[in-house]
C-alpha cells in the first residue's frame, strides 16, 4: 500500500519570505505547489481590497482546497501549500487536514523581525507594483497583530527555515 504524501506549510509574518521558501521546497521535494495568492486572484479577481476581504474569500476557498489537498496526499503526492499558518486557528486547520487522512506534515517557520519583513515588503512593492496597494506598513501592522509564534504543544512538527 502506498504511503501518504507530506504536507509542507508555512508560518511567518507578512514579508518573511514564505512564498520564496515554498517555491524552493516544492522544487527540492518535487512536490505540487499551491499558492493561496494565485487561487484567490483566479477565483476572486479584483475583489480583495482590504484585509477583511482577504479573510472572507480565503475562508470560502479553504473548503475546496482542503479536499483537493487531501486527495493529493492520499495518493502519495507531496504538497507545498503557500498559505499562511500564522495563527493557532490556521495551524489547526492544517493539522486537521493531515490528521483526517493520517498524512505527514512539516510547518516551516520563518522567524523574522518586523524590520526584516518591512524591508522585504518595500522591495516587493518595487518589484511587483500591482501589490503596492495591499503591501503597506499599515497592512503589515494590522496582520502582525494576529500573528502567533508556533509552539510544539500544538502537535505540529515545526522546522525553522534558515534559508535566504
Amino acid at each position: 500500500m502506498k504511503s501518504t504524501g507530506t504536507l509542507y506549510f508555512f508560518c511567518g509574518k507578512m514579508g518573511a519570505g514564505k512564498s520564496t521558501a515554498a517555491k524552493q521546497i516544492a522544487e527540492e521535494q518535487r512536490a505540487v505547489l499551491l499558492s493561496e495568492d494565485e487561487w484567490l486572484n483566479a477565483l476572486y479577481p479584483d475583489q480583495i481590497k482590504t484585509f477583511d476581504d482577504y479573510l472572507e474569500h480565503a475562508t470560502q476557498m479553504r473548503l475546496l482546497v482542503k479536499q483537493h489537498v487531501q486527495h493529493l496526499l492520499a495518493v502519495g503526492v507531496d504538497v507545498v501549500m503557500d498559505f499562511p499558518a500564522n495563527t493557532k486557528k490556521q495551524r489547526k486547520w492544517f493539522l486537521d487536514l493531515v490528521s483526517e487522512i493520517d498524512a505527514h506534515h512539516q510547518l516551516i517557520f520563518l522567524n523574522r523581525t518586523n524590520e526584516q519583513c518591512l524591508r522585504q515588503i518595500a522591495q516587493r512593492r518595487q518589484e511587483q507594483p500591482e501589490r503596492a496597494a495591499f503591501d503597506t506598513e499599515a497592512i503589515f501592522l494590522q496582520v502582525t497583530d494576529y500573528f502567533e509564534v508556533p509552539i510544539a504543544s500544538e502537535g505540529i512538527r515545526i522546522v525553522e527555515w534558515k534559508g535566504m
